[in-house]
């Protein structure tokens, strides 16, 4: 019994735990209808088993490179029946509703891409200064992007496209290699201008630039979200008495806006106990890129942590009204049960690389966690 549960990584799970319970405070509604509290609770719940099962499965199986094809041509069918047997939902086909129960295709994206960009960049490490690697890595992030982006959902297509361009900077690639990739970005982001975002898309961009325009209109959301950060002051107005959030003048305040919410409850002592544990995740999760058995598992793991920063930055970002709102969730805070589901995951893969890691060099690992390395 003791073996089985020294196979666990207490500071990820851990630190992701206490994260989803701060989530489920701003998500329960003290004198209504509390469905989304409950489904919540029970999506948590499984988070912690699908992190469990996937800790325990052999981490040696995430490098065939018949499963990583599998898991990404997988991905772009799920996308591609979206537009068959997707629900549209704010304007974007974007789910697949089973009754009670939705799946955004989107979060497995995003596990698909990382595992497939760090195989690819880990067998060709050496090699990464030749601009052909990143071109064909290019295009395998842009088919699944691009199938987001017609849904539209450009929240997500924005999520992919940053963990490409990340993942493409931390393997290796030169100064001049990343001006390029920024100037095609540049040019990729005219054209989606002209002739890809809708209407509404260019509002909320439009937005971010001047949030008080129109806070009637597209900069109603900002505009409530930057009054809830407010008056959270100092010690917040305690559980259940968030203003803007339980009276609804704040939208979407258990997905989108939920940092907002909790910001008001919460204050700014609350937020710094946020930060704080999101701060010991990631911190955990560049200290086992740092020991990582192979440069394929530094990869993921990295990528792993550039993927919950992409989130975290685009929707504080958002809420702050310092960058456009693109309907982007907040890793572990916001409700859904599907990006839980993919971040348990994401975290039981990481826990099983370690094994590995432990196998490769322990006594370095454990000097230098406990400070003794010099």
């Amino acid at each position: 019994m003791l073996s089985f549960l020294k196979r666990f990584d207490y500071i990820l799970i851990g630190s992701a735990l206490v994260l989803s319970l701060c989530g489920l405070f701003v998500i329960n509604d003290f004198s209504g209808d509390n469905t989304r509290f409950y489904k919540q609770s029970v999506f948590l719940v499984l988070m912690v088993f699908v992190y469990i099962f996937f800790s325990l499965v052999d981490s040696k199986i995430w490098r065939k490179a018949n499963v990583i094809r599998g898991i990404y041509f997988f991905s772009l069918v799920m996308l591609l029946l979206l537009f068959v047997l997707g629900k549209v939902s704010k304007g974007a086909q974007s789910w697949f509703s089973f009754g009670a129960i939705s799946f955004q295709p989107a979060d497995f994206t995003a596990f698909a891409l990382v595992l497939f960009l760090s195989k690819y960049f880990a067998k060709r490490h050496v090699e990464i200064a030749d601009f052909t690697h990143i071109i064909i890595s290019g295009i395998y992030a842009f088919v699944p992007t691009f199938l987001i982006l017609i849904q539209p959902d450009f929240g997500n297509a924005l999520i992919l496209f940053l963990l490409w361009l990340v993942m493409v900077l931390v393997s290796g690639m030169s100064f001049k290699h990343i001006m390029v990739v920024l100037g095609f970005g540049a040019a990729g982001f005219v054209l989606l201008w002209a002739f890809v975002l809708a209407p509404y898309q260019k509002a909320r961009l439009e937005t971010f630039l001047n949030p008080v325009a129109d806070i009637r209109g597209s900069g109603y959301n900002v505009n409530q979200a930057m009054i809830a950060f407010g008056s959270g002051e100092v010690f917040g107005k305690g559980l259940g008495f968030g203003t803007q959030s339980r009276l609804k003048f704040l939208p979407e305040y258990q997905t989108d806006f939920v940092i907002a919410a909790f910001a008001e409850e919460w204050g700014f002592l609350g937020m710094l106990f946020f930060f704080s544990f999101f701060s010991i995740l990631l911190a955990r999760l560049l200290y086992l890129a740092h020991f990582a058995a192979t440069n394929f598992e530094r990869l993921f793991i990295l990528g792993t942590a550039l993927l919950f920063m992409i989130h975290l930055v685009i929707n504080v970002g958002m809420n702050m009204g310092v960058m456009p709102v693109t309907g982007i969730t907040l890793t572990f805070l916001s409700y859904g049960g599907s990006h839980l589901m993919i971040e348990g995951m994401l975290l039981g893969i990481i826990t099983s690389m370690t094994r590995y890691a432990r196998v490769a060099h322990p006594e370095k690992m454990h000097n230098e966690f406990f400070g003794l390395e010099r």
